[in-house]
């Protein structure tokens, strides 16, 4: 593994500018020396922090990770009961959609762009995602017993989140969120009679 020279803050300088950039227009259509302008780094420094490309969208998608993982927690934290807690998820994706920068889940997007030509890639989402579905398999176990019918409770559920990112982003409205909830309170209902 190469340590890098560059300083922790220009690094995270980089990451913010490219992210701003690969969310907004796009992972293939953004070249390093686009990033290299916007952050204000020269092209030797940008390269010292991150020797290719594909560093850097992993850098952008490790930090993505740990916004959702803040947002969804802190939802989740604030919410009170097992049953509250599971709903909260997508209390979370309704506020996530009303924000004026949402362009759909950057993992969803990345993937779609270089899943195909990218194993680095494809395997970040995978693992973001499998990091969501074990989170919401752990707050299913505490609404259900049984640990098959929680698993495929926990399934339903992320899968309805899943959808609802990929229909607000292409809707650019907040009401798949609702829609979503509504869906999870009947799920839940029934596996908790």
């Amino acid at each position: 593994m190469v340590t890098s020279t560059v300083e922790p803050d220009v690094r995270a300088h980089i990451v913010e500018v490219a992210d701003q950039l690969f969310y907004t227009r796009g992972i293939q259509s953004v070249g390093m020396d686009a990033i290299r302008t916007a952050a204000g780094v020269s092209l030797k420094k940008l390269y010292a922090a991150f020797p290719g490309k594909e560093q850097l969208i992993a850098a952008v998608l490790a930090g993505r990770h740990d916004i959702w993982e803040r947002g969804v927690h802190g939802a989740v934290d604030a919410a009170t009961g097992p049953r509250e807690k599971l709903l909260a998820l997508y209390d979370f994706l309704e506020s996530w959609f009303g924000d004026d920068t949402f362009r759909g889940c950057g993992f969803i997007n990345a993937f779609g762009e270089l899943g195909a030509t990218s194993p680095a890639v494809a395997e970040i989402a995978r693992d973001h995602k499998d990091s969501f579905q074990r989170y919401v398999q752990q707050l299913t176990a505490e609404v259900v017993d049984a640990p098959e019918q929680a698993e495929e409770l926990a399934a339903q559920l992320a899968l309805l989140a899943e959808g609802a990112q990929t229909t607000a982003a292409i809707a650019g409205t907040t009401a798949p969120a609702a829609h979503a909830r509504r869906a999870a309170e009947t799920l839940i209902d029934a596996a908790t009679r």
